[in-house]
């Protein structure tokens, strides 16, 4: 710890981090690389122990490509050759009815150069359990000096100084204006924390967001026969799965029939599942123990297979939430604590994430001095909006499956068994595609209304779930292409602000393509004309970390329609225009100064 100090029993840094799941340890690894200093605390004794969310979802793989572990996580998870399907069935054991054939995670590092349009990325979608991904995002939170994590910790209170009268005079409160109470869960050990910020990354219970007495809006209570009430799950180990399945793999196996349904996640290729299955009205399975996922499986599978048990549990399916505010004063919540969704299309867990990916790198601005506090202000307006969209989203994917009438006959081995079969299987067939081919909804996410994008008159295509058309109007993610050499345009950004110089001015200017230009590295007698400067000079005001990227490939000036484009350190397209005349005010807005 370099950061972090202590004084008597307090410790003091700049973000105090409550929640250490994928929300708040993602959070931990962007200000970490940035040299803030933040506690994360946890009440669990680690990382999770259950699969919990199942499916990265391809932009959150190029974020983890960012920041340089991307390899690793596509390494966790299933075997690099099992394959990553879903599949629907009468129960798993039975009939077959539909099934989307997607790659392996050795085909997608194979195949996903030779991928246009809607899927032209640097990473294809992952399918890994959370419990992996946790424990990588561990690792590299902890390796910055700045960061310490402690699990087994837990937020007791806290109070923002600079939100309520008369204690602003407290101890510390100028400089660090959050105080805040933790406490050891085991040992009952207790310390104080002054922090310039807190983030509650806690959950869906989160005590920041009950303290700051923030509702939810949206939905909640949506009765399906499936995805809708109360959901029952087992976390199992079941080697003898494959045995008893006539099917071929994949990694989510789901059951639809009129007694009971339900799906099961592959979590490691060799036996391990998350299973869940729906709950009746009738039932209360509050109380429903080992024995009870060993019956609800068979039921799912249509034959007993043996199991061994490793938790079970019960949760609510139904959520479209948003809550009503995203921060207050110095306090902001993130995560699940921001937003709480039916799983469906994967959409929780990597909302989270880029939750965390928006706020990191705009605290760090506010922090170092780079940024007007009004950034902050930026992340509810940004981050808001784009849940309430994915929600949505989630819940459509929900009623398309849930909704669906599943009847007895769809078991019968009959002449009208088999017709009803078909019929389920267009349905299907049509379903998985709606929820699991999105590129729009991983890719579209916008931040039009943003105040801190500048916009260019310009409107961004149509919004649509199942279809993306890349498009660097300024708020959106930048299109993205693979380069002559082999590399991703995406890797040859910077890791804060880039400034892309593209076509054949490119060529022409001081560096040469794709070399990285430092502010004081520009100089030449054809500085005065040369539109980067601009940029580089008023970034260095500023004391912002600017590159300027230069491609003289014709196709890239094609593909973002202006030749200057400024990307933000979260790889939002933050400008694009013809010249540097404007380069002040681009750069004001965009940190929040206008």
């Amino acid at each position: 710890m370099t950061s972090i100090t202590a004084a008597p029993a307090t410790l003091t840094v700049d973000v105090l981090i409550a929640g250490g799941g994928p929300c708040g340890l993602m959070l931990a690894n962007e200000l970490g690389q940035r040299g803030i200093a933040c506690l994360l605390v946890d009440s669990k004794p680690g990382t999770a122990f259950n699969p919990q969310a199942n499916a990265t979802q391809a932009r959150t793989m190029e974020h983890f490509r960012r920041l340089g572990f991307a390899h690793e996580i596509r390494a966790l998870g299933l075997p690099a050759d099992h394959p990553s399907d879903i599949a629907y069935f009468t129960r798993f054991a039975e009939y077959e009815l539909a099934r989307l054939r997607l790659p392996t995670a050795a085909q997608a590092v194979a195949s996903v150069k030779g991928l246009s349009g809607s899927w032209s990325a640097a990473e294809l979608p992952h399918r890994v359990s959370q419990k992996y991904v946790e424990v990588v995002l561990r690792r590299h939170a902890a390796k910055w000096p700045d960061c310490e994590l402690r699990y087994g910790w837990e937020l007791l209170d806290f109070l923002d100084h600079e939100a309520v009268a008369g204690s602003a005079d407290s101890e510390g409160a100028a400089s660090h204006p959050v105080s805040a109470r933790i406490r050891c869960v085991v040992s009952g050990e207790s310390a104080a924390v002054r922090a310039r910020y807190l983030v509650g990354a806690d959950g869906p219970r989160s005590s920041v967001r009950k303290a700051l007495g923030i509702g939810w809006g949206g939905s909640s209570g949506v009765r399906r026969a499936f995805m809708g009430g109360t959901m029952f799950a087992a976390y199992v180990r079941a080697p003898a799965f494959y045995a008893a399945m006539p099917h071929d793999r994949a990694w989510m196996y789901v059951a639809v029939n009129a007694g009971r349904r339900g799906f099961a996640c592959t979590v490691d290729g060799q036996g391990e599942f998350a299973f869940h299955a729906a709950v009746r009205e009738d039932e209360n399975a509050e109380s429903w123990n080992a024995d009870d996922a060993r019956r609800l499986f068979a039921e799912v599978m249509g034959t007993a297979v043996p199991l061994e048990v490793l938790s079970v549990g019960t949760w609510q399916a139904g959520h479209a939430l948003v809550a009503q505010q995203f921060q207050r004063g110095r306090v902001f919540i993130a995560g699940d604590a921001a937003h709480l969704f039916t799983p469906t299309g994967g959409l929780g867990y990597n909302t989270a994430v880029e939750d965390a990916v928006n706020l990191g790198w705009k605290l760090a601005s506010v922090i170092r001095g780079q940024a007007a506090p009004a950034l902050l202000a930026s992340y509810e307006s940004e981050r808001k909006p784009l849940a309430e969209r994915n929600t949505a989203y989630a819940r459509q994917f929900a009623d398309s499956v849930g909704l669906f009438e599943a009847t007895p006959l769809l078991d019968e081995d009959s002449a009208q068994g088999l017709v009803e079969r078909q019929l389920a299987g267009e349905y299907l067939n049509r379903h998985v595609r709606l929820e699991f081919n999105i590129p729009g909804v991983t890719f579209g996410g916008r931040y039009d209304a943003s105040p801190v994008i500048v916009q260019d008159g310009t409107l961004a295509p149509p919004d649509a779930a199942n279809s993306y058309t890349p498009s660097a109007c300024p708020g959106g993610r930048p299109p993205h292409a693979w380069l002559a050499d082999g590399r991703s345009l995406f890797d040859t950004f910077h890791r804060e602000w880039t400034l892309l110089q593209l076509g054949p001015q490119a060529a022409d200017a001081l560096a040469g393509p794709d070399e990285l230009v430092a502010p004081e590295g520009v100089t030449a007698s054809k500085e005065a004309s040369d539109p980067p400067r601009h940029f580089l000079k008023a970034a260095a005001k500023l004391k912002l970390d600017l590159r300027l990227v230069r491609h003289e490939s014709p196709e890239l000036l094609a593909l973002y329609e202006a030749p200057l484009v400024l990307i933000r350190p979260d790889q939002i397209v933050a400008w694009r225009g013809h010249d540097g005349t404007a380069a002040a005010e681009v750069l004001a807005q965009a940190c929040g100064w206008i």
